[in-house]
């Protein structure tokens, strides 16, 4: 490249920037007042946005006695209130739109109410109209320690916990070492009633 290139010299050459241009330090705004006005001051409701001028000594006087609902009743400021906890914006019932709850098929009744239950449609027959009986559990199916239990206690698989609780006390009576002279095997029979009632009070039954 030559040394005289017009390339090489914008390279090479630093351009002097030219100094910008201060920027007026406005004056405040307090009536009477010529200090420097470089503190903000919010004008009021429905001016969001605009803010006044001041010094530091009158910012501090105009704060004081800052009111946003200035003018403004106790109706209008609790329904200000109430209205910025959804940031001013419409709000709807949950889980309901407008056009959901103008369908036929939204209802304020509760879905435990007899005449709602007379309203569900049954094509396949699953729910009667107008009641009927519950559905009846399934049996629950049991482990090899919990049938093991049950044996042990004497009672069928499909027993409640009244018949377990009761069943246990009776056997407790029966083989507790002072009603039976402190035979062993009793002592025995009556631990491991014990441990079937612990297991099955574990898992559940009663």
């Amino acid at each position: 490249m030559k040394l005289d290139s017009k390339y090489f010299d914008r390279i090479r050459t630093r351009r002097k920037r030219e100094p910008e241009p201060e920027k007026a330090t406005p004056t405040c705004q307090w009536d009477g007042c010529e200090k420097p006005g470089v503190h903000r001051a919010p004008v009021g409701r429905n001016a969001e946005g605009q803010f006044f001028l001041f010094c530091f000594e009158h910012v501090k006087e105009y704060n004081k006695g800052y009111n946003y609902f200035s003018g403004l009743s106790d109706t209008e400021i609790a329904r200000y209130q109430k209205e910025a906890i959804t940031g001013h914006r419409p709000t709807w019932t949950v889980g309901v739109n407008k056009a959901a709850k103008s369908s036929p098929l939204h209802s304020t009744m509760r879905s435990g109410s007899a005449a709602s239950q007379a309203r569900i449609k049954d094509p396949f027959g699953f729910v009667k109209q107008g009641g009927g009986t519950r559905a009846q559990p399934q049996a629950r199916k049991l482990k090899s320690l919990e049938a093991k239990a049950l044996d042990t206690l004497g009672l069928a698989a499909n027993c409640s916990a009244p018949e377990i609780k009761s069943r246990y006390k009776e056997l407790v009576k029966k083989h507790h070492p002072d009603a039976n002279g402190g035979d062993r095997g009793s002592e025995e029979r009556f631990r491991a009633v014990i441990q079937a009632y612990q297991l099955l009070k574990q898992a559940g039954f009663c």
